[in-house]
């Protein structure tokens, strides 16, 4: 899915134009709930841009849930019951699709609701093909790739992300994300399908089943998990030899943690954070989130919020602010996913594809864990 091609050709709103858009539209609301994912990426969205917003404008205030990962059965529920509690909801790009395609995000023009960059380039221009649904804002491209103990794999530490489906040269336990998505896509990339053949082949009974037929291979020699600290715990206690979660979450147990871990980049899965705003808020709340949203968006914010995790911002006039890590002082840009040297060989991860296929591939997933 991309932006309509028709978009309004409107200047982007100054903060002066924003609070003259508020009282044309009833008074701002003075408090906000955002909901992200907890955890370091929760911390890092807290110091770059909500706390400087909130001491640019007295009398506000933030509370955060951190209920992303039940974001659209939530917003589901809200929306049936004709009280949506949150004002502004942080989702990975395939459920923002999920929530505009049910009507349950607002749909908006980025060249109204988020600021030029510096030089003047559009948003929708800075943000390019990344805005990949109508109802999507996005802020970071992250990924989901694997990290190892550097002391548990021998003289020949892995480079292939195959080595994960190796259990006779790498012996031990692996820790691998409790859902389909990636890990069918890891499966058959190691069952010898193309990169470009993926969804094709798993779009199809006889796929599902050979992904399924690969993992049976090292289903014994799983440990599942479901929040994205699991992995990094599980590998500093020495549990797991090698595990699956958000590249950010490596860098915080290798770089912070100083953990005898180190990063396989192959294959790892690109994908897309952002925020969605919920469809239906009140004039005053959604005068509030447009407010911030076109703050906490522009290119020196998201800049900032590479100095405390290591996900790339998604407008491309962030990319040549990222600077040094604010409490370690190194450089950020070589642990950014989309540095050229850790994105030799990317897996490009199919939003539209997984909107139509998750629900179905959800329930088949967990059947096949409960045999």
């Amino acid at each position: 899915m991309t932006m309509k091609k028709t978009i309004l050709a409107t200047t982007a709103l100054t903060m002066s134009a924003g609070l003259a858009f508020a009282e044309a539209h009833g008074d701002m609301a003075d408090s906000m709930t955002l909901v992200s994912w907890g955890g370091a990426y929760q911390a890092s969205q807290q110091k770059a841009y909500v706390e400087p917003y909130l001491a640019n404008n007295e009398g506000v205030t933030s509370t955060w849930d951190e209920s992303s990962n039940e974001a659209v059965a939530k917003l589901r529920a809200m929306n049936e019951a004709g009280n949506v509690t949150w004002d502004l909801v942080d989702v990975v790009a395939s459920d923002a699709i999920r929530l505009c395609d049910e009507g349950l995000a607002m749909e908006y023009d980025p060249d109204e609701l988020l600021a030029d960059a510096p030089d003047g380039t559009k948003a929708s221009d800075d943000f390019g093909d990344l805005i990949v649904s109508d109802c999507f804002i996005p802020q970071i491209v992250y990924s989901t790739t694997f990290g190892y103990r550097t002391d548990m794999v021998g003289d020949t530490p892995p480079t292939d992300v195959c080595a994960v489906f190796d259990t006779e040269a790498y012996p031990g336990k692996r820790s691998l994300e409790k859902r389909p998505i990636n890990n069918m896509e890891w499966a058959l990339i190691c069952d010898g399908v193309a990169k470009e053949d993926v969804y094709d082949v798993l779009e199809t009974e006889e796929g599902q089943a050979q992904a399924f037929a690969k993992l049976d291979t090292i289903k014994d020699d799983v440990i599942w998990w479901s929040a994205g600290a699991d992995t990094p715990q599980l590998l500093a206690d020495g549990e797991v030899v090698m595990g699956s979660t958000y590249n950010g979450r490596l860098f915080s147990v290798i770089e912070e943690q100083d953990q005898p871990v180190a990063m396989l980049w192959d294959a790892q899965v690109f994908d897309l954070d952002g925020w969605i705003i919920p469809a239906g808020l009140p004039e005053d709340r959604l005068a509030r989130v447009k407010d911030f949203v076109k703050f906490a968006t522009d290119t020196q914010r998201l800049a900032d919020q590479a100095k405390y995790i290591s996900y790339g911002p998604a407008r491309a006039s962030s990319a040549p602010l990222v600077g040094k890590h604010a409490e370690l002082g190194i450089d950020m840009a070589p642990h950014m996913p989309t540095d050229p040297n850790n994105a030799t060989n990317t897996f490009l991860y199919n939003y539209e594809w997984w909107a139509d296929y998750r629900d179905d591939l959800d329930a088949k997933f967990q059947a096949w864990l409960a045999q």
